[in-house]
């Protein structure tokens, strides 16, 4: 199927053509006039139809429910979803536009857009006709010049071949022998944030107008989460994802952490890029000469190297059979499934989603902890009755975690409430249907976990609250918490769910939990600005995964008797 931009061009050649043809003319500044004409009016024959006519008058989709709030003629409920962060609108949509599982919304220039919601149509979309959806090919461009083309890229036998493969990598009874590594990771980084924070604290290392707030404050600094919880997850998966520590905690300017940096900090350029990606091949996005294009291809060529040297240095070591580590490309290769070009794109894949995402979560999680500090004792609390300190050199397995049921508790209820990846985007690669509703090929199809997993329909009256309580049975027959309480699985959207679920969430929730004890186990933290206790006031960007765009200051204690 040709797009519009292509036939457009096609057409207008075809008719420049003919036109000269038949009145005898091979003069090149006529045949150009004609051409640009000829484009000009079919292009504005085009945007008519598309933005105007089919959206509102032709569209097999027009009946379905949709928003009436900023619905403009032009633009649909674009603003909306500019202004707000990600999944945001669509969380005022599932409690306002009554439907039974789809919503329908206009995005820029009028393109339909399907917000799907409840279990009948998640279920159709996520499993019984997953591979009608596929990842748009402009989103398709992006993630495989930041992830590789791995698993979380592939489409249809491609990807069904890849996650095969990997399962055995991630099932339970390995990912339980990589506890002991997150532990040990993460007892260094708190041992680096330990002694940075003393450090700061005795130095007044911080600005003028902490340096006040701090004055009565004893072993107390400034420090900004995110920084720290990329990398710790940066240095958790290097290790036990491809066995290869890259002291990403111990040096903050590490090359492969600065250049994740660059690529998932939010631009203007990156915005202006993905605005003409609407109506842009994703090639041409790709090969613009802009700034934004040249970070991405020079992070990516570094981290590929990485990744590559990773893969050459594991063959060699199963060629002398000395091949006895447990990390996952190490099981990977093991199982003879990839080549090496592959074993580079799966390692690319893990190294960007496998922290990015995590260290979301943990920035959440001390946020939520800071404006509920009856939460954050309480925990503590937990953690240091159960747990080894960090300054024991004493590893923790999968049952000491798993057996703490407040530490679980929190962060499920952090991945549901603030879930890393707050919006998913599919595409119907051919005609298709959802929940008996005819839908064509080519609509964009929205899945936003920050929106499903709030919502009060599965959830309760509650679900807009941030409470870890509804994940810890009342009694021992209560099997209600094991769900949340929530009235589906399909609820809970934060890893997805069907073939295209995260293949990673056992290593993901594993790497959280391990890291969160022992954060909260060492230290006390409070927000630094207090207007942030206000959940609005926190500025979200936008991008793969939702983070403060600001940063997440805190003030962090370091408490003794742990």
């Amino acid at each position: 199927m040709l797009s519009r931009s292509r036939l457009v061009a096609i057409s207008s050649l075809l008719f420049t053509y003919l036109i000269t043809t038949y009145h005898g003319s091979s003069s090149i500044s006529k045949s150009i006039s004609v051409f640009a004409a000829i484009a000009l009016l079919e292009g504005f024959v085009l945007g008519v139809w598309s933005i105007i006519l089919y959206p509102n008058f032709f569209s097999p989709l027009r009946h379905l429910p949709q928003p009436k709030d900023g619905n403009s003629w032009f633009m649909g409920q674009f603003k909306i979803i500019r202004e707000l962060p990600s999944g945001y609108p669509h969380r005022k949509w599932i409690r306002e536009v009554p439907n039974e599982g789809i919503i329908r919304y206009l995005g820029a220039f009028n393109q339909e857009r399907l917000f799907i919601n409840g279990d009948k149509a998640l279920a159709e979309v996520l499993v019984h006709r997953n591979y009608d959806f596929n990842k748009p090919p402009e989103l398709k461009t992006f993630l495989g010049r930041i992830l590789g083309v791995g698993v979380l890229v592939a489409e249809g036998d491609e990807h069904k071949r890849q996650r095969r493969n990997l399962l055995p990598a991630f099932a339970f009874r390995h990912i339980k022998d990589l506890y002991p590594v997150f532990w040990r990771i993460g007892r260094s980084g708190v041992q680096a944030m330990t002694e940075s924070i003393l450090a700061d604290a005795k130095n007044k290392n911080i600005s003028t107008d902490a340096e006040e707030a701090l004055a009565n404050r004893e072993n107390t600094a400034v420090i900004e989460v995110g920084n720290w919880a990329s990398r710790a997850t940066l240095d958790i998966i290097g290790v036990a994802g491809m066995g290869r520590d890259f002291n990403s905690i111990r040096d903050p300017n590490n090359e492969i952490n600065e250049r994740y940096r660059t690529v998932f900090q939010p631009s203007k350029q990156a915005q202006i890029l993905n605005l003409l990606s609407l109506f842009l091949p994703a090639f041409v996005i790709k090969n613009l000469p802009v700034k934004r294009n040249n970070d991405i291809e020079s992070a990516a060529k570094i981290i590929k190297s990485v990744c590559r040297d990773l893969v050459v240095e594991k063959k060699e070591k199963l060629a002398r059979k000395e091949l006895t580590d447990v990390d996952i490309l190490s099981v990977a290769i093991e199982s003879g499934g990839f080549s090496d070009e592959d074993l580079v794109n799966q390692l690319m894949t893990f190294l960007a989603a496998g922290h990015e995402t995590t260290a979301a979560a943990m920035t959440w999680a001390v946020y939520m902890l800071s404006r509920y500090p009856e939460m954050q004792k309480r925990l503590r609390e937990e953690v240091r009755e159960h747990l080894p300190s960090a300054d024991v050199d004493q590893d923790v397995d999968s049952l000491q975690i798993d057996r703490l049921p407040y530490l679980n508790a929190v962060c499920n209820e952090v991945l549901r409430y603030y879930p890393p990846v707050p919006l998913t985007v599919r595409q119907t690669v051919r005609d298709t249907s959802i929940l008996g509703h005819h839908i064509p090929k080519g609509v964009r199809v929205i899945l936003p976990p920050a929106a499903i997993n709030l919502d009060k329909e599965q959830w309760g009256p509650d679900a807009g609250e941030f409470n870890p309580d509804r994940w810890i049975p009342k009694d021992e027959t209560d099997k209600s918490a094991a769900s949340g309480g929530a009235t589906s699985n399909y609820a809970y959207m934060t890893f997805l769910h069907g073939p295209r679920s995260c293949i990673g969430s056992s290593f993901a929730k594993a790497e959280f939990a391990c890291l969160l004890a022992q954060w909260v186990g060492r230290f006390e933290f409070e927000l630094y600005n207090k207007e942030e206790f206000d959940e609005s006031k926190v500025l979200i960007k936008g991008g793969i995964t939702a983070r403060p765009a600001k940063g997440m200051y805190v003030y962090a204690k370091v408490v003794d008797g742990w």
